[in-house]
């Protein structure tokens, strides 16, 4: 398997065309897409194309987030959007907000972020849609190349219960996200019961091994890696129900 870094010169902004942004990109490096690569995107160009960059001048705090950000010493602009782009606060400690997003998420600050940009005084919030954005550039490569590739979204998450963060799918396209194994046989012939694979969230953490964040290679393509293709693919599987969630909703006994 092949890990293969994508610098992208300049910034990007609303309107941009991502398609046309990352085919140009490959073309300065010379790489041609070929038809099983999977395209990793991070979700920071998406979001600063698809205008989800917010001017925190045009936020007005509501009494909560005002008073959430003098408890947390926070900008009360930055936890007014936190609670905006939230369906639930599942847990304030330490400075950090853990919120599931309107997306199902479960990350800090409801993935709002201000780092990688050009405005001081702004702040990115994670696409609306991310899997339709996946399928949206996933069409306009194989319009423009010809070449059936996945595409994965990512942001970088926290995880629970491990320092330092990873990369994960937040939007998927073209590939099946989980490889389960439930119901096979392990190598001393013993039926696997629980044994999912989150592939697509490998893919992304492998990405991230060359996209570093401030050096402009926001996409890498990863080739050579066998998976299983699915038109109808989402990053949906990967979100775990709440009523499954022991730490949220701990089960008794």
């Amino acid at each position: 398997m092949e890990v293969i870094p994508v610098r992208v010169a300049g910034d990007i902004v609303a309107g941009s065309r991502l398609d046309g942004i990352i085919l140009g990109a490959l073309a300065e490096s010379r790489v041609e897409l070929a038809g099983a690569d999977v395209v990793v995107i991070a979700q920071k160009i998406v979001s600063k194309a698809e205008g989800r960059v917010v001017d925190l001048d045009s936020v007005k705090p509501s009494q909560r987030a005002r008073k959430l950000a003098l408890q947390l010493r926070k900008d009360p602009r930055i936890v007014e959007l936190i609670l905006q782009e939230s369906k639930e606060v599942v847990k304030i400690q330490n400075g950090i907000i853990i919120t599931e997003t309107r997306h199902g998420l479960v990350c800090a600050n409801s993935g709002v972020d201000q780092s990688n940009l050009a405005g001081r005084d702004s702040a990115v919030l994670l696409p609306k849609d991310p899997d339709a954005s996946a399928k949206k550039l996933r069409a306009l490569f194989l319009k423009k190349t010809g070449k059936d590739v996945a595409v994965i979204i990512t942001d970088t998450f926290g995880r629970p219960f491990r320092e330092g963060q990873a990369n994960v799918a937040i939007g998927v396209a073209g590939l099946r996200p989980i490889k389960s194994y439930i119901g096979k046989k392990d190598m001393f012939g013993r039926k696997l019961h629980v044994t999912e694979i989150a592939v697509a969230d490998e893919i992304a953490s492998a990405a991230e091994l060359v996209m570093n964040k401030s050096d402009g290679v926001p996409v890498a393509i990863v080739r050579g890696l066998k998976f299983d293709k699915d038109d109808r693919a989402s990053a949906k599987p990967l979100v775990r129900p709440k009523k499954n969630d022991l730490f949220r909703h701990p089960k008794k006994g």
